[in-house]
């Protein structure tokens, strides 16, 4: 039997159909976590980035407001009854750090996700790209991949680093492990969190990112995490939420959220 969830969980990592790769009016979202049960949601989808970026799939800048009016209309019509906030899941790619500023500056967010999907050109987590995994050796990808996470830390745009191990997507997995150990050292140092993203147990890898071994190694740098489902779908909203928990407690983790950009505690 599934365990019961805890109260005030938030689901801090969901997505609209502005991305053009999600279903859903944000109120279905919210209804959803209502009905499990859940303290509140934080939509985080993708932030606008220049024209030449990934384009298809993130609103554009234009539809920045829109997407805000959607979820501040949202949190209107559950108030009360579920928090909901407004958040981002910003990319971190080296040259567009300004954009993404800039893009920060507008809007009071809540929340900011800093992810890394891309290796240069290569849209690593893209299932139309996942041949090119067997053109590379695996421990120099994961070395520049947790170089760019580690950069991401640095840069102060951030709360928190999405879906930590993500280039294990497709059942590629990190070969030695020491980059990504180094990189919670960074991230540990600039007092950011880890979404613990359980939209990898949906995935070919079938293990939530982080994996559990990197669970453990974030919670004993004194790392938080934040609950994200990475719903692009209202079905997946608090997915397995109650073995992500349990999974962060057992080795000492803490559970949080931010409003306003600032932690909060919740578990």
């Amino acid at each position: 039997m599934t365990p019961p969830l805890p109260p005030h969980l938030f689901d801090s990592h969901l997505h609209t159909p502005l991305c053009n790769h999600a279903a859903g009016h944000p109120r279905e979202y919210a209804q959803a976590a209502l009905d499990l049960g859940l303290g509140g949601v934080c939509f985080t989808d993708h932030i606008p980035m220049p024209e030449w970026f990934d384009a298809p799939w993130r609103m554009k800048r234009g539809q920045l407001g829109e997407y805000v009016q959607m979820v501040q209309d949202t949190r209107r019509e559950f108030e009360g009854r579920l928090s909901v906030r407004l958040g981002l899941e910003a990319d971190f790619h080296p040259g567009t750090e300004a954009y993404v500023r800039e893009v920060l500056d507008e809007y009071p967010w809540d929340y900011v996700i800093g992810s890394v999907h891309y290796l240069g050109a290569w849209g690593f987590d893209n299932p139309e790209f996942k041949d090119e995994y067997r053109r590379r050796d695996l421990a120099a990808l994961y070395r520049d991949y947790y170089a760019l996470v580690e950069a991401a830390a640095r840069s102060e745009l951030f709360d928190s680093i999405g879906h930590l191990d993500l280039p294990k997507k497709f059942g590629d997995l990190d070969p030695d492990g020491m980059a990504a150990l180094h990189a919670l050292d960074v991230i540990a140092l600039h007092h950011l969190s880890l979404d613990f993203n359980t939209a990898g147990w949906r995935k070919p890898v079938a293990e939530a990112y982080p994996a559990p071994d990197l669970v453990r190694a974030a919670a004993a740098r004194g790392i938080t995490f934040v609950l994200g489902s990475d719903a692009h779908a209202p079905g997946e909203v608090g997915w397995r939420f109650a073995e992500a928990v349990k999974g962060i407690h057992d080795v000492g983790g803490a559970v949080v959220t931010y409003a306003g950009r600032e932690r909060v505690s919740a578990s």
